[in-house]
């Protein structure tokens, strides 16, 4: 350890963390200096370092252990570590229009978007349960405050607080699960954990720390039935906020929660994959329902997470490379769709202000056309249409769940797409078939850009970057197992 810590090569496999906390730190010194007005400019520059570390991580592999054994860089982490920077930079960039508006024009915002970052990677790359927790804290005390960031509105405060109180219960399952874990095997090295429970009995005492070590996880992934803070977080926080916790966080936990199960745990795999399996029908079962009767747009979206939470893990629980590999081609193009989404929502400003209701986006085809097709189009490819991307990840998880011969969940899983189709498709009726209500201000360029950009991929996902992509999350899920 004392090698590693002092040769700079071997630190090596960390750099981007060490990078991205050297970053928030100057970001956080130039705020205090700078005056209230530079903090349009610390945006620019946090979104920069987003997209330098992005390229550094994609393109200058560094694989291997450090810190004896704690942290773990290969090409799993990297390829959701890229996922994780572009989402962070994504959400960075849909706030930059409405920053005054949303209460986020102050420069805490854009250095607390960039620690919740490091706490995301952190959790990534975790070979330990400690490094782990540490990553997980990092990432859910900067989201929380960023959930109530916007002081002034009761909302928002209501959102962070039950975020925060939600949170803390959930971080409390997850120490206990993992201090029962360690008793237990007496590791707290994921290899080591596996080596131990498979050299030992079924041990139940395991059993019970991988339920709360599990139940701690799914809170951060808002899968059911620990889904009960995210609707209302979601409709509280500001909408630029909304969209970061809807895309890179999941991204985050979803990735902790396969190198977790693939990692620590393979020896007992029908053990975890039987939660798994009652986590992903719940999801996709309760929110293809209670989506439903959901007529706010946020609330709308917040459901809609919930029940691709539940398609994704569907591909987890076939407890396979293959599963592996259809959860890291779900997520990349679930965030695509949904950070989509919420460029189309927050391009939508009237007199009356954001557009909150799915009422409110009538006639949205006669008055912002364009804006109107890309909400169209990313709507059939959330139903999972094809030939567009959303089809291409429902395909790919449901290969998984039938080769694990689990058929019973992949027929749930096409059913509660069915349904699904109801409440997305109703967001199309509405723009297309009803009468205008609201006259709306002009498409600020760099949430046009990010509509064009997200529409295309998910049109020709098949022709461009599917192939890629496919071999890139092969690639990954290799390095697992």
């Amino acid at each position: 350890m004392g090698s590693d810590l002092i040769s700079l090569n071997g630190l090596a496999p960390a750099f981007p963390e060490v990078l991205v906390a050297l970053g928030a730190v100057a970001l956080l010194m130039a705020g205090v200096f700078m005056k209230a007005s530079g903090a349009a400019r610390l945006v620019g520059v946090a979104i920069g370092l987003l997209v330098a570390i992005a390229v550094l991580v994609a393109f200058f592999p560094a694989n291997g252990v450090i810190f004896n054994g704690g942290f773990i860089q290969d090409d799993f982490s990297r390829y959701m570590k890229v996922l994780i920077l572009a989402g962070s930079a994504l959400a960075l960039i849909l706030s930059v229009s409405s920053a005054v508006e949303q209460g986020l024009a102050k420069f805490e915002y854009s250095v607390l978007v960039v620690f919740a970052t490091l706490g995301m990677m952190i959790m990534v790359s975790a070979n330990d349960l400690m490094t782990l927790y540490i990553g997980l804290e990092l990432q859910s005390l900067s989201l929380y405050v960023i959930a109530a960031f916007k002081r002034e509105s009761g909302r928002a405060t209501e959102a962070g607080l039950k975020y925060f109180v939600l949170g803390a219960l959930s971080s409390g399952m997850l120490l206990y699960g993992a201090s029962l874990i360690y008793g237990f095997t007496g590791q707290t090295q994921l290899d080591l954990i596996a080596e131990a429970i498979a050299l030992g009995d079924r041990n139940i005492g395991v059993i019970f720390g991988l339920v709360f070590l599990m139940a701690g996880v799914a809170f951060k992934i808002s899968a059911v039935p620990f889904h009960m803070w995210t609707p209302d977080v979601y409709e509280g926080a500001p909408t630029p906020v909304t969209a970061f916790f809807a895309s890179a966080p999941k991204v985050a936990a979803m990735a902790l929660l396969v190198r977790l199960v693939m990692d620590s745990f393979e020896p007992i795999t029908r053990d975890w994959q039987q939660i798994i399996i009652f986590l992903s029908i719940a999801s996709m079962v309760l929110a293809a329902f209670a989506a439903i009767g959901q007529n706010n747009l946020k609330r709308l979206m917040a459901y809609s997470s919930i029940g691709h939470v539940g398609f994704a893990l569907v591909g987890l629980s076939a407890g396979s490379g293959l599963g592996a590999e259809g959860v890291a081609v779900y997520m990349a193009i679930y965030m695509t769709m949904t950070v989509g989404v919420f460029a189309c929502i927050l391009a939508l400003k009237s007199d009356a202000g954001y557009v909150q209701t799915i009422d409110d986006l009538a006639g949205l085809a006669q008055t912002r056309p364009y804006v109107a097709g890309v909400m169209a189009i990313l709507m059939f490819s959330l139903i999972g249409l094809p030939p567009l991307a959303g089809f291409f990840a429902k395909w790919q998880v449901f290969l998984a769940a039938v080769e694990a011969q689990l058929f019973v969940l992949a027929v749930i899983g096409v059913l509660a797409s069915a349904v699904s189709a109801f409440y997305y498709l109703r967001i199309v009726r509405k723009m297309y078939f009803d009468e205008p209500v609201h006259e709306f201000a002009a498409v600020p360029n760099e949430l046009g850009f990010i509509m064009a950009v997200t529409g295309f991929l998910v049109v020709s996902y098949y022709l461009t970057v599917g192939g890629p992509l496919l071999n890139l999350a092969h690639t990954a899920a290799g390095s697992l197992l």
